[in-house]
This record gives structure tokens, sequence and C-alpha cells, in this order.
């Protein structure tokens, strides 16, 4: 794993890999390579004058790649459901839970839930439920959910899922990142249980990354202030979006993955080549799996059927 780079990663000719987010920073960067390792790139992306702006310029960056565009807003489980019904293939083997929003000023998402925990984690179950036959139907499989060392600030609470108790902004992204790990984990362990282990769910992280998403949360509350010290944070600490989506890449393409690991940067977690990476206790709880994973499917209505005995 030491110094592991886009270079390294194997041949993705034949393969089809759905990634959200990916109009702009880690998605993007993240179905970019793919493409040129001679994937089918679905850029799944809520804007789709961005959306359309992205696939020109990675036409323009790789131009024999198979990139295609479909909207998909994973704040509104309507378009989820549209998404994966009207997916052409008959085979996906990767798909990529990059997108994501951070630190927003409250909000709902159309269907009524807290945009963090909607969005980062709610669209995204959503999404791998409904693809899932597809997902179990090809050989080798990987489903690679983007979560964030800043889980580490809460635990998930089960009665308080949509935050309407007392919103926090950092404790509503730390909660949804937890959310994403433990789905990891509890999908890992699910696929298991059913004798699919042949399809791998994994974590990943990039670290300081420097993004749009560390400034869309400022500027969305009017906050000049915080937008400029994110920006400066971004420009004196972070390491590239291509830097910060080597992780990711790992967790979807290296050989020898292994389910429910979460993979970040080497140094400290902070930046540097892919290695394993740290994850607070809680992620790894069956029974908060449990639980997470049953009002889940209770707020979604997405049932994940083909685990069921």
């Amino acid at each position: 794993m030491a110094g592991w780079n886009t270079h390294d990663i194997p041949d993705q000719s034949g393969r089809v890999a759905v990634v959200t987010g990916a109009n702009s920073g880690l998605g993007y960067v993240t179905a970019r390579e793919l493409a040129r390792k001679g994937a089918r790139v679905v850029l799944a992306c809520r804007s789709e004058a961005r959306g359309e702006a992205a696939r020109d310029r990675m036409v323009a960056e790789v131009p024999d790649g198979d990139v295609e565009l479909r909207r998909l807003d994973l704040g509104d489980l309507a378009s989820v459901r549209e998404f994966a019904e009207t997916c052409p293939y008959d085979r996906l083997d990767l798909l990529v839970n990059n997108a994501g929003v951070m630190a927003l000023p409250y909000g709902t998402t159309v269907d009524g839930f807290e945009t963090q925990f909607g969005v980062n984690h709610l669209g995204h179950f959503a999404l791998t439920g409904l693809l899932l036959p597809t997902l179990l139907g090809t050989s080798g499989a990987r489903v690679v959910t983007v979560s964030s060392p800043v889980h580490a600030m809460a635990d998930i609470d089960v009665r308080d899922l949509n935050s309407e108790l007392r919103y926090r902004r950092w404790i509503a992204y730390a909660r949804s990142k937890t959310a994403n790990l433990l789905f990891t984990h509890e999908l890992a362990r699910r696929l298991a249980a059913q004798g699919t282990a042949d399809v791998v769910a994994a974590a990943a992280h990039p670290g300081y990354a420097d993004t749009d998403l560390q400034t869309a949360g400022p500027r969305m509350a009017g906050r000049r202030a915080g937008v400029w010290l994110m920006r400066i944070g971004n420009r004196v600490f972070a390491q590239s979006a291509d830097a910060g989506a080597l992780p990711t890449l790992y967790a979807a393409t290296a050989p020898g993955v292994r389910p429910d690991s979460f993979t970040g940067p080497s140094f400290a977690g902070w930046r540097g080549s892919p290695a394993p990476s740290w994850r607070a206790p809680w992620t790894l709880d069956d029974r908060a799996g449990e639980r997470l994973w049953e009002e889940s499917e209770r707020l979604t209505g997405v049932a994940y059927d083909a685990l069921k005995g």
C-alpha cells in the first residue's frame, strides 16, 4: 500500500462504475481516473449543468473515456428511485457513494430529513439498496462509501437521527459520517451472513483535501469570514483533490481490499498515500449497525430484500 498511486489502478476495461457527486472535487477525480483505466463511468450528479460541464472537462482530459451523465439528487428519494430504475446496465462493478454536504445551516431534504443525515447517509443507503440486485449479480462488485475522520466527533443518536432535539452543524456532520461507517459495517456483515462475500463493502476518507466542501456551509450561512478561513486552511494545510481521492480509488480497485476496511491517508490520517485508517469503536458496534439499518429502511422505504433469508 505504501506509495500507491493512480498508476497502480488495475485495468478497468469492461467494468461499470457509478460515482455520486462526480461533478467536482474527490468525485470528479475518482470518476476521471476510473475512466482513464477503461471503466464505463456514470457521473451521478444533482445539477445537470454542473454535471455537463464536468463531463465535457473529463472527456477533454480522457478523450477515449466512456463517460455518461445521469441526474441524481440524494436529497430526494424519488430522484434516487428514478435513477436506480432507469439505470440501463445489467452489471454494476463499482458503486462509489462519494457525494456529501458538510456543516450546513439547518435544513431538510425534499422528504423532510435533516439535510446532512438525509444526503450523506439516507440517500446513499437507498441508492445502494435499490442497486443491490445488480451488484449481487456482478462478480467482484464493490460498494465504497466515503466517510471522514470527523466521524470521531460524535456517535449517532438513534432517538434523534434528524437532529430535531438540538442541531449543531458539526455534530450533525460527524453523525452522518459515523452513519456512513456503520452502514458499511452492517452491509459487510449482512453480505457475509448471506454468503455473498464476493461483493465487498468498504469505506474510505480523504483526510484533509482541498475541495469546495469546506466553504459550502459558511457560504450558505452568509459567514464571509468562515469562507475566508476555510480557503486559507485549504491553501496552507490541505492536500489536493487528486491526492485526497487516492484512498477511495484504492478501496475501489486494489486487489485484496477487505470487507468493512477503512482506508485513508497514511500520515496521521491527514495526507499521504493510502493506508488503513483508525475508526471510532462505535462504528464497529453490531447492535448500533442493526438499529441504524432498521431505521434507515423505515425512513427510506427501501428494504434490502436480497439480503433477507
